[in-house]
């Protein structure tokens, strides 16, 4: 597991290299990929692929957000290179491959599992993302007790 996750670790760096993002951010989109791939390897023992994949998306999207404002720049900076771990890339091919061969129960098995991955993927872009920004400021947190008084 320990492997799996440093592969991940080193994987969404390289693809963030691919999609050219600066240098000083490297660490962050690591941080993100990995952080997310932990989580979908540490759910998957109790649940479907699709809801590790929804939690790891979550994992993804929270360390991007934090990440975006600690470091003062965009959320897609870390959110498409952390993402990278959690899509069903293998689904995919495996269900084109599948209908080349002309199996088309398999291939359909494999479409509709890629499919309610991406499906979760979309759904924990969109819960966190939702969240309003101010609960990402340090600042709102510092004076949310002088508000109260």
């Amino acid at each position: 597991m320990i492997a799996s996750i440093l592969c991940s670790f080193v994987g969404t760096i390289a693809f963030s290299v691919l999609f050219n993002v600066q240098k000083k951010y490297y660490l962050g989109c690591g941080l993100a990929g990995m952080l997310g791939w932990l989580v979908y390897c540490l759910m998957i023992q109790w649940m479907t692929p699709s809801m590790s994949s929804f939690f790891g998306t979550v994992a993804v999207v929270l360390c991007s957000r934090i990440l975006a404002v600690y470091m003062k720049c965009p959320i897609t900076v870390f959110l498409v290179s952390g993402i990278f771990p959690l899509v069903p890339g293998a689904g995919v091919y495996y269900t084109a491959y599948y209908i080349v061969e002309n199996n088309m129960v398999l291939a359909a098995e494999k479409g509709l599992s890629s499919l309610k991955i991406a499906f979760a993927i979309v759904l924990g872009i969109t819960f966190v993302v939702s969240i309003p920004k101010r609960y990402f400021q340090m600042d709102y947190w510092k004076n949310r007790g002088k508000l109260k008084s």
